[in-house]
């Protein structure tokens, strides 16, 4: 369910979670995310966004978010700026509220990588320009894009889709389940106990789209059955190192192999948003096989957060 008109004005100032944006505007962003991604392999984008700076506030380490916002505002004729955990130390050297404000002075937008999602909302609340979330503990919006993005380049739609993700119900898997509700697909999750989503999410899902199916199990070999899509994540993000021996034997039955593939089909895709942990939660032969789409879910990024910098900084 993609609009074909993306010229509606978007009138949200940031972009946190992706339950800030109604269905119509995501929907938008999608087919904007299309337009620009067809424009740059045609010769490249129009400079929208010269003379324009986004700051990159990171508390984590990145590879996929910082290069794809910096090569993104290259794209669009701006520039980007990397600040590291140890040269401002978000909410500890200075408070938050002073960040904000002394970067809304120098740039026109940040974007920010957190742990607590606390603080880019106080990046937000302080900021007098855009702020989007890069990553936090409780969701991670513009992954999501890239992989709605990459479902509708490969399916050709997103409605009456069926996507199964096995494992964590952490941010990835909260961000999907309000994509899932927000472009027409049916969401099953497979968790082991004390990993489920938060009820919280499903509620906001839910009411986004009273019509999907969300199923949660415990199996993963029955959440996969006719799924269209198979996803997974790590099974121990960065700030959960000390829990790792728990978590792997939480998890161990939790593997998307080539074993469990079988039971999705063989038209079914496999995505994974990375870094990949192979051996653990995926194997080789799975990302690496005929149906896995992880390399081109990776490269829209670029282009889901294209549309996300051109609808909030032009």
């Amino acid at each position: 369910m993609i609009l074909s008109n993306p010229k509606q004005k978007i009138n949200m100032r940031h972009f946190l979670n992706l339950s800030d944006w109604s269905s119509e505007d995501l929907q938008h962003l999608i087919q904007l995310a299309v337009d620009l991604k067809s424009e740059w392999r045609s010769g490249g984008n129009k400079p929208v966004l010269a003379n324009k700076i986004l700051a990159m506030v990171f508390q984590k380490p990145s590879l996929r978010t910082r290069v794809s916002f910096e090569v993104g505002m290259q794209h669009l004729g701006g520039h980007a700026i990397m600040i590291g955990p140890n040269e401002i130390g978000l909410g500890k050297r200075e408070s938050i509220a002073d960040i904000a404000r002394v970067l809304s002075g120098y740039v026109q937008g940040i974007m920010a990588r957190v742990f607590e999602h606390d603080h880019v909302e106080q990046l937000a609340d302080w900021a007098s320009v855009p702020v989007i979330n890069g990553l936090s503990d409780a969701s991670h919006p513009c992954q999501a894009m890239a992989d709605l993005l990459t479902i509708y380049e490969h399916f050709g739609r997103t409605e009456g889709l069926k996507l199964a993700y096995i494992g964590d119900g952490n941010n990835v898997a909260a961000s999907l389940v309000v994509a899932c509700a927000s472009f027409g697909l049916d969401f099953t999750i497979a968790s082991p106990a004390g990993y489920e989503l938060s009820e919280s999410v499903l509620d906001i899902a839910h009411e986004r789209n009273r019509n999907m199916s969300i199923e949660l199990l415990r199996d993963p070999a029955e959440a996969v059955h006719d799924a269209d899509i198979v996803y997974t994540d790590t099974w121990i993000s960065m700030g959960q190192e000390e829990e790792s021996g728990e978590r792997i034997k939480a998890f161990e039955q939790y593997q998307v192999n080539q074993k469990l593939l079988t039971k999705a089909g063989k038209e079914a895709i496999v995505m994974h948003d990375l870094p990949a942990y192979r051996g653990k939660e995926i194997t080789d032969d799975v990302a690496d096989g005929p149906q896995s789409v992880i390399f081109k879910q990776a490269e829209n990024r670029l282009h889901a957060q294209k549309a996300i910098l051109v609808r909030l900084m032009s």
